[in-house]
């Protein structure tokens, strides 16, 4: 997912760049190093916020072969070149447009929500913070990339940026490798 360049109470939304050689980098190492790091269950409903050009979803079909596999992200010109990447690579996968902030699932839709840095990226992230922990199942994972992994990814448009933990008590830190961690649901 893009950025919002917040302006007062307004945020204007800026894609990032499509860079093949990260996208690249993710689809080899970084899908396959996060699933066994973090020990991403197989058959489980994975969701993918802020999924992007759909770039990492071939990897968790392949690796993981949840029983649903979704993508959500706010553009719909970067979910268009997903459909290709997944059409490309004849992976079956729901793809929703849609803000982080305001999901259109049921509580406890996913047993999985992964997070390439969306929620270190948008305005309000508390608010897309419990909207993660309402659409994860209890003893759900939420996996996302530690803040050291956002300062090497996005330098410039991560620093200064949190996501407040504190404002989400049903999300437990349950395991840091390196440039992940994951959160169990309670």
């Amino acid at each position: 997912m893009g950025a919002l360049r917040e302006t007062g109470e307004l945020a204007e939304y800026r894609p990032f760049p499509n860079d093949e050689g990260r996208n690249s980098r993710q689809e080899r190492w970084e899908i396959p190093a996060l699933v066994r790091a973090v020990a991403l269950p197989r058959g489980a409903r994975l969701l993918e916020v802020g999924c992007g050009r759909g770039v990492a979803l071939p990897g968790f079909a392949s690796l993981c072969q949840p029983t649903r596999l979704v993508g959500l992200d706010i553009d719909p010109d970067l979910l268009n070149e997903a459909r290709e990447t997944l059409d490309g690579a004849d992976v079956t996968c729901e793809l929703i447009c849609a803000d982080v902030r305001d999901m259109p699932f049921g509580d406890s839709s996913f047993d999985v929500v992964v997070d390439f840095g969306t929620l270190y990226h948008v305005a309000r992230a508390g608010a897309g913070l419990a909207e993660v922990a309402r659409v994860l199942r209890p003893g759900g994972v939420f996996v996302e990339e530690t803040r050291f992994s956002q300062a090497i990814s996005h330098p410039v448009r991560s620093r200064g940026r949190e996501v407040p933990w504190a404002a989400e008590s049903r999300l437990r830190r349950e395991r840091t490798a390196g440039l992940w961690s994951s959160h169990l649901r309670i």
